[in-house]
């Protein structure tokens, strides 16, 4: 059986704003326990329930693009400089393409700046690793990723993947002289 693309929906992508607050913390919720459970260290599951992701959504609205489909969210990306910090796709939506649109959207926005993207995923998590060799990534070795959590950051093991971005892309980042 194969998964319907997004042949008959109408994907947009655009920033977030204020009003996708609970929608972004929704999804992000889901697809967090969704990769996540029995692959951290319990100690974080306490820091992951709903009212924290409500609470980290805002700050980062402005490094934030969502996917909507029929004005509904349904995924979102957020990116950092030179990282991926977040890619998360509602699970009714997985496999038709939100995914793959939100990430080569997060490449983009990278490559403006930097030759190489990276992103943090954990071990156990196979979908998601499978999903970005899919596209590409590889995997670059094991890292101990700061994970914010109320009050500071929860160290989580992860495997670092990376993806150089298209040659002859404008970049224009600036470089300090000291």
């Amino acid at each position: 059986m194969t998964t319907p693309t997004l042949t008959s929906e109408r994907l947009s992508l655009r920033p977030a704003t204020s009003h996708d607050v609970a929608a972004i913390a929704t999804v992000w919720l889901n697809g967090w326990l969704d990769g996540h459970l029995g692959h951290v260290p319990e100690e974080l599951r306490q820091h992951r329930g709903l009212e924290d992701f409500r609470e980290r959504v805002p700050e980062r609205l402005d490094l934030t693009t969502v996917a909507t489909l029929g004005g509904r969210v349904v995924g979102f990306l957020t990116a950092r400089e030179d990282e991926i910090e977040q890619v998360y796709v509602d699970a009714s939506v997985r496999g038709r393409g939100v995914g793959a649109a939100l990430l080569r959207h997060g490449e983009h926005l990278i490559a403006a700046s930097y030759d190489v993207a990276w992103l943090a995923v954990v071990a156990g998590n196979t979908r998601a690793r499978g999903f970005y060799t899919h596209y590409g990534w590889y995997d670059a070795g094991a890292i101990e990723y700061s994970a914010q959590i109320a009050g500071g950051v929860f160290s989580v093991p992860c495997r670092r993947y990376e993806k150089r971005l298209p040659a002859g892309t404008v970049r224009t980042r600036m470089v300090a002289h000291g």
